[in-house]
Order: C-alpha cells, then structure tokens, then sequence
C-alpha cells in the first residue's frame, strides 16, 4: 500500500502523518508512508491541504485531519477493496 500525506509540513500535516504511522503499525500492514510537501505536486491532488492519498486515491482534503478511527476505517477499506 502507498500512502502520501500531502502538506508543506504545517503541524496539522505532520499530526496526519503520526497519526497514519502508528495506525499502519497498529494495523501490521504492508505500507510505504511519505509526506509530499512540494506545492506542485500537492496540487496535482488538490488544493486544500492537509491530504490524504492513499494508492493514488484521495481519500481526504482540509480540516479538521480525519481521526484516528477514521484513518483506520479507510486503509481497511482500501485493504478489502483489492
């Protein structure tokens, strides 16, 4: 699984990315986690930030930065829709 954060690395982007880091270790799943905080490839994703890109879907946009729980639903949803 490929999982992008997509933010020029604000404190609520950086949240995001903890927070995908411990619920991918939580989950014990195969996932290559980045944080994408160049402007122009963020914008190729969308123009509001923070975002969540996960196997070049997006799965979140803006504020406020999806929950942990919900984080955890949408990589079990993207696990099951293979």
């Amino acid at each position: 699984m490929e999982i992008k954060i997509l933010g020029p690395g604000c404190a609520n982007c950086n949240k995001m990315e903890k927070t995908v880091n411990k619920v991918v270790s939580q989950l014990g799943i195969q996932a290559e986690v980045s944080h994408v905080k160049d402007i122009k490839e963020i914008f190729k994703y969308t123009q509001v930030i923070p975002g969540l890109l996960i196997n070049g879907k997006l799965k979140h946009s803006g504020f406020p930065i999806p929950s942990e729980d919900r984080i955890r639903s949408m990589l079990i949803e993207e696990l099951n829709s293979k």
